[in-house]
């Protein structure tokens, strides 16, 4: 396999090196801010050669004759622009405004993601922008990042307080989360309505639930890249929101702007939002089974530095506070997640190649003081990661390969532990991957090498995406590949809903100990391990209407987790028992699989998506299979959005959602425990300890959970550049009691959000 790749990568290389014609590329951005447009279409006059713009607003066209040409730049809401140009042996590059037009931007969302369909494999991944986030009803004063996900194919949230994100089978600590290029631990508020990321600073973000390439590394389940916008290059806006749940703030514009003799800006962003839930509660929502103790504090700050050419450096930075007091009345818990980072991206003039790079640190702390025996608990991991990449563009196809490399310090600690444990870790990543097209299939080979340095292993993990144009409006596609990791967690799988999780390092000296075997087997690789295989097709019924279809199998391999069936201390005294007797750590096998089918309108107006999902997970240890705590056999999301008035100012949302019932572990009794303490205790008159007797794991099922969230918005113009947003909306408008948890000891029952409703207002400058 290895020589084959080699092979590949040398031919690609070969045809880069001999084309004889020229290079005409550049970027395309929006004459009011400087934004990149994405999916805009450039065509190159009676000629049969053209491209589209990425996320970054960047296009190549190459193996072009020399000579002029008319290059045309078209996209649905901003004006046709038409522009002389010569085309040499060297390398052409340009720098293109549009100017926005009175067409509503879905349509190019809508045309451009059409598009983008026909020629990107794009098997199980979704681009969302902020104008999509925008459809979902405002809960709490502002649509978000987090309740947006929340709708997508095989993705499962198990609580609107409290929750934790799974995404087909895999557990949380398996997504890997980026914000322009770094690693955030915690992308989610205690309180499941809200992310860290302010809807308003995100460009895009790529959302992949399977299946994905090999420039992401180090997890075994999905990632969701975040891009955020540049800075206002043209003038000074921002937006001012207040709602009964919180309060945003954002601002951005020029330092510098480019002029004749200064061909580079200098812009910035900056923006900050919290929640005050906890006081508001009180009295807004006084009739809640208890108070609301969710309140959070974010902000996140970029500069960037652009040229005329297109390269660009940002450096940003962000710390993101969630602070829980009275977590189900027996806990507080606090998390920080701080980070600063630097981004790059380098057109050098000889190549049409772009290079792009990323050098970041994050921190992320968590505490939970309980009034129970779990007493002070606390964990933390920090990491710097780095990324270098390089992307060769040549006819339809691309080249992009580079190195990343990522180091992590983690420490946890626990009530029973006697000093905090602490580990360090590295990760060394070289990955390529080659876009290609061949009439109408287009495929995605792709290759990692990852090196786990505190395990002393190397992993060798290959990916392919295919997809396979039968016309123009009906497409298969299809995904495969190899994936791992080295975190694991130590969420407690008793309950549903746990806020707390310890993150540590895999490993043979895990804290109290660590299998050596798995039924019956040596093991001999401490990473947790996945393969995926991803089929499904994609049609578009009508000009507005789309159906999107997968299916997904995926094994995993040396899941290592808290060892529920540990009965001895790991002692001498033991050491004749199994090990999963008496270590700390436990390995499991597991497998998941289902499948989705989606159903999305628009036609401007009216912007309608339905989704269905089903799926099975499995997990076997040493002495059972098991569904864990967030399988969810059906899961179903309709969300629908419709824009009134002739100028559209006027919008209705709703969004419902159904899921069937988790599995826990049910309380079959209490007891008392006598701690036998030598010959010298009486075991007739001492007092024992409560405890709490479990039934079988996971045999029974939590209750169906559904909820209608709805919203109006109305805007008005109020100053020539400037906008009053009034919005209304009510979460669980039909008061369903969903279950959050039952007391194992009081056996009382604690529902999740009631009937809320919330009022906002938003001034857009």
């Amino acid at each position: 396999m290895k020589r084959v790749f080699l092979f590949c990568l040398f031919s690609v290389f070969a045809i880069v090196s001999f084309g004889q014609n020229g290079t005409i590329r550049g970027f395309v951005y929006n004459q009011k801010n400087g934004e990149p447009i994405m999916f805009a279409n450039i065509v190159l006059e009676n000629t049969t050669m053209g491209a589209s713009t990425d996320d970054k607003g960047y296009f190549v066209i190459s193996k072009v004759k020399q000579g002029e040409y008319t290059l045309t730049v078209q996209s649905i809401g901003f004006a046709t622009k038409s522009v002389k140009v010569q085309a040499n042996s060297n390398i052409t590059s340009l720098n293109i405004e549009l100017e926005p037009m009175a067409q509503m931007l879905e349509a190019v969302e809508v045309q451009g993601e059409r598009e983008s369909a026909r020629i990107e494999t794009q098997v199980s991944v979704k681009k969302i922008t902020a104008s999509e986030i925008q459809k979902m009803p405002s809960v709490g004063g502002q649509a978000d990042f987090a309740q947006y996900v929340q709708v997508m194919p095989g993705v499962v949230f198990s609580g609107d307080q409290g929750g934790q994100l799974y995404i087909r089978g895999g557990s949380a600590i398996q997504n890997k989360v980026l914000l322009d290029g770094m690693v955030v631990y915690n992308p989610f508020h205690s309180i499941g309505l809200f992310s860290v990321f302010e809807t308003d600073i995100i460009r895009s973000a790529d959302i992949y639930t399977g299946g994905f390439n090999a420039s992401y590394g180090g997890r075994i389940s999905s990632v969701m890249d975040i891009s955020t916008k540049d800075g206002n290059k043209k003038t000074t806006s921002g937006k001012l929101s207040l709602s009964t749940f919180g309060a945003s703030a954002l601002i951005e514009g020029p330092i510098l702007k480019e002029k004749d003799n200064r061909p580079y800006t200098l812009s910035y962003l900056l923006n900050a939002k919290n929640s005050y839930l906890s006081a508001t509660s009180k009295s807004l929502y006084s009739y809640v089974d208890s108070e609301l103790p969710y309140d959070f504090f974010d902000i996140y700050g970029k500069l960037t530095w652009a040229t005329n050419q297109g390269s660009k450096l940002n450096v940003f930075g962000f710390n993101f506070t969630d602070d829980v007091k009275g977590y189900k009345n027996i806990a507080d818990f606090n998390w920080t997640n701080m980070g600063v980072g630097a981004s790059f991206i380098l057109l050098p003039t000889n190549t049409s190649a772009l290079v792009e790079g990323v050098l970041a640190y994050s921190k992320y702390d968590m505490n939970m003081s309980a009034s129970t025996t779990e007493g002070e608990q606390h964990s933390g991991i920090s990491s710097f990661n780095g990324v270098l990449s390089s992307t060769q563009f040549f006819d339809k196809n691309q080249l992009r390969y580079g190195v990343e490399m990522i180091s992590n310090k983690t420490s946890t600690l626990f009530s029973t532990m006697k000093e905090e444990l602490t580990d360090y870790s590295t990760e060394i990543g070289v990955f390529a991957l080659f876009k290609g097209i061949v009439g109408n299939l287009l495929y995605e080979p792709s290759l990692r090498f990852s090196y786990y340095a505190s395990l002393a292993e190397s992993v060798l993990e290959p990916r392919l995406s295919l997809k396979y144009n039968i016309s123009r409006n009906f497409r298969l596609k299809a995904a495969t590949g190899m994936f791992s990791q080295s975190f694991i967690d130590t969420k407690s799988d008793r309950d549903v809903v746990n806020l707390f999780t310890g993150y540590l390092t895999a490993g043979p000296d895990l804290y109290g100990g660590m299998v050596s075997s798995f039924q019956g087997e040596e093991i001999t690789s401490y990473l947790e391990k996945s393969n995926h295989f991803i089929f499904g097709l994609e049609y578009d019924i009508l000009n507005n209407l789309t159906m999107n279809l997968e299916a997904y199998y995926k094994t995993m391999t040396n899941m290592i987790s808290m060892n529920r069936d540990k009965i001895f201390d790991n002692d001498e005294s033991h050491a004749s028992y199994p090990e999963y007797q008496t270590k700390n750590f436990a390995v499991e096998n597991g497998v998941a699989y289902g499948g989705d089918i989606s159903f999305k309108y628009s036609d401007g107006r009216l912007y309608a998506w339905a989704i269905y999902s089903y799926g099975k997970v499995e997990r076997t240890n040493e002495t059972q299979t098991y569904a864990p705590h967030y399988d969810r056999r059906h899961n179903i999301n309709v969300l629908v959005s419709y824009q009134m008035g002739m100028d559209r100012s006027f919008e209705l949302s709703a969004r419902w959602n159904y899921g069937s019932g988790f599995p826990y572990t049910a309380t079959s009794g209490f007891g008392e425990t006598v701690d036998f303490s030598g010959i010298d205790g009486d075991y007739t008159s001492s007092n024992g300890s409560f405890t709490t007797l479990y039934g079988e794991l996971n045999a029974k099922r939590l209750p169906n959970y559904h909820r209608l969230d709805i919203s109006a918005k109305k805007r008005f113009n109020i100053f020539k550049h400037s906008i009053l947003e009034i919005d209304a909306s009510v979460t669980n408008i039909y008061n369903r009691n969903n279950l959050f948890y039952y007391d194992r000891v009081t056996s009382a029952r604690v529902n999740q959000l009631p009937i809320m409703p919330s009022l906002g207002l938003t001034i857009k400058f």
